[in-house]
């Protein structure tokens, strides 16, 4: 009878500590979505042009290293934008950024296009169902064709901030980064780990590889300005890719 009694309490501690396990669990996860809430609300998903020094301000004055590193940006940039820090800034960023570039650039427009235009095969060649992807390239492609129309860079933004539009081609830019790894398996594999459940899922980090299979894919250079907490005064040199 003591056994058994010993058994049900054993038990029901178990049960208690699996419910506290699984309460935390909920509170961590609405606590994250707060935070990806209140996000959302504060930061555009594409800034304004701002002036390089507003980073100077998001840095303690005595937090030499990072100033130090800021003032060596200025010597070669005068502006930035920001993207909203959501998982998807590389995305975000490269393809606001390039097909701003493109809209003074006929020449490499019409050669993006193409690439673009032929990228869906691609994709469907390799496996991907052209169901599944075709309202993505869709709008993808549409807006390349503002490009050629010759908007205004506030157009351009726009459908960089809207949230549906904007979100289709970080979409877009993550299945051909995706769909690049898996054709060149043979050299990524010592790279990356966790396949297509790295790269497509939206709000996934990206990191160099990712930065190298997609600007292979589209046949573009990607230049990123590294800073970090390494000694010295100066940035990390470019990674081009």
């Amino acid at each position: 009878m003591a056994q058994e009694q010993q058994q049900e309490t054993t038990q029901g501690e178990m049960e208690a500590g699996g419910v506290n396990c699984l309460a935390y669990d909920e509170a961590i996860m609405a606590q994250q979505d707060r935070i990806q809430q209140e996000i959302a609300t504060s930061i555009l998903l594409v800034s304004d042009r701002q002036e390089l020094s507003v980073l100077q301000r998001e840095y303690a004055a005595e937090d030499t290293i990072y100033q130090l590193k800021i003032k060596d940006l200025h010597k070669k940039y005068s502006y930035i934008r920001k993207t909203r820090p959501d998982g998807n800034c590389f995305y975000r960023a490269f393809g606001f950024s390039h097909l701003e570039s493109l809209l003074e650039d006929s020449k490499e427009l019409q050669r993006f296009k193409a690439v673009a235009a032929k990228s869906k095969l691609d994709l469907v060649n390799q496996g991907f169902t052209e169901f599944t992807i075709e309202d993505f390239h869709n709008t993808f492609m549409d807006l390349l064709e503002l490009c050629e129309k010759q908007p205004g860079l506030s157009e351009l933004l726009g459908s960089f901030r809207d949230q549906s539009v904007s979100d289709y081609i970080v979409v877009y830019l993550r299945l051909l980064t995706s769909g690049y790894l898996q054709r060149e398996h043979g050299f990524f594999q010592h790279f990356i780990e966790g396949g297509r459940s790295e790269v497509e899922p939206m709000s996934k980090e990206s990191d160099h590889i990712h930065i190298i299979a997609l600007a292979q894919a589209l046949n573009v250079s990607i230049l990123v300005e590294y800073m970090d907490r390494g000694d010295g005064g100066h940035r990390q040199p470019p990674r081009l890719s």
